[in-house]
């Protein structure tokens, strides 16, 4: 995305100034290869970081082969490789007014921000020669860097929802109840009554196709063979009950968050964004308290059996020579193996 942040006054030139670089970047070379040495470090910057790490190889064993699995960075060798040729034909291929939105918030006139977006951008062509992808397809998988490391970084998950089912609130919601914060279920009873990590937390991510749903956790490696049992318990327990106390906290928690989110003039234009983007329309704030109103504990425990039932990806970068074997993981999930002791080794 392009965007400015500028007085009302100030709207018509940063109009202007991202219309100007929308259309007429010039990629000169020598400025290029600054911008991809900046990039590189960032790329050695996330290699030295475990918790990134482990996230790159998530998206990568979950979505196996699939540009939704990518790294975002890309790797040094084609970032080393583009050219101002390549940036301006990825640009004629991807940018049509059909597949753009310009949203504005905050102190804003709309019929002069219209004239003005006209104005600079009436002109643009009206379709790209981008064609639309593949279907992403969750595959789950495992993946394990072993590093001489303090600490290991490992994630857990499973097949989510799209953002535009039924379930995807109900997921959002059920992340919270899980690994929300400190009185969620995961923080509660794997740091807090038994102390076997520094952080804990789930998460759910919705795209066009599929969504990942998962739990991340760090740990020193003493911990690491205990820590995946005790998670993989309370995914199972959620499964089976959830208090309409519960549900009621994340409910509010979440529905808080997107308040919130709306409240300063950046974010709400970035909502907006999305939501045309996504869904073709703004989605009013009454339509989601609705959305999270309309939600049940059955649902919830229905939706959690569900989730928890499809193939697992786990990824873990650190000493990770104690982990339970993927095969141990997957008999765990489904009940063939109801021990802790096998997964312990």
């Amino acid at each position: 995305s392009y965007y400015a942040r500028v007085l009302s006054d100030d709207v018509p030139l940063a109009v202007d100034i991202l219309s100007d670089i929308l259309q007429e970047s010039e990629f000169d070379p020598q400025e290029l290869e600054r911008e991809q040495h900046v990039i590189l470090q960032e790329i050695g910057a996330a290699h030295d970081t475990p918790d990134d790490v482990v996230f790159d190889h998530f998206t990568e064993t979950a979505f196996r082969h699939q540009t939704i699995g990518r790294s975002i960075l890309g790797t040094p060798e084609t970032v080393k490789s583009f050219t101002s040729k390549q940036l301006h034909k990825f640009i004629e291929r991807q940018y049509g007014a059909e597949r753009m939105v310009v949203v504005a918030a905050g102190d804003i006139k709309h019929d002069n921000f219209v004239r003005e977006v006209e104005k600079h951008l009436g002109g643009f062509r009206s379709k790209s020669d981008n064609t639309m992808p593949q279907y992403a397809q969750y595959v789950g998988g495992d993946f394990r860097e072993d590093r001489d490391l303090m600490d290991a970084q490992i994630v857990l998950g499973f097949e989510g929802r799209a953002y535009h089912v039924r379930d995807f609130y109900a997921s959002q919601v059920l992340s919270m109840i899980l690994g929300g914060g400190m009185s969620s279920r995961l923080f509660q009873e794997v740091r807090e009554k038994r102390g076997l990590c520094y952080s804990v937390y789930a998460f759910h991510w919705g795209f066009s196709d599929t969504g990942i749903f998962g739990v991340h956790a760090a740990t020193g490696q003493s911990d690491i063979a205990e820590l995946v049992p005790v998670v993989i318990g309370e995914l199972q327990k959620v499964g089976e009950n959830i208090l309409q106390e519960e549900l009621d906290r994340a409910r509010a928690q979440y529905r808080a968050g997107l308040i919130m989110s709306a409240e300063s003039p950046a974010s709400r234009a970035s909502q907006i964004a999305r939501q045309m983007l996504l869904f073709g329309r703004p989605i009013a704030k009454e339509e989601l308290m609705e959305r999270l109103s309309a939600l049940t504990v059955e649902r919830l425990t229905d939706l959690s059996s569900r989730l928890f039932s499809t193939k697992p990806t786990l990824t873990a970068v650190g000493p990770v020579g104690t982990l339970a074997p993927y095969e141990a993981v997957l008999e765990s999930l489904s009940g063939t193996q109801t021990t802790a002791r096998k997964l312990a080794g």
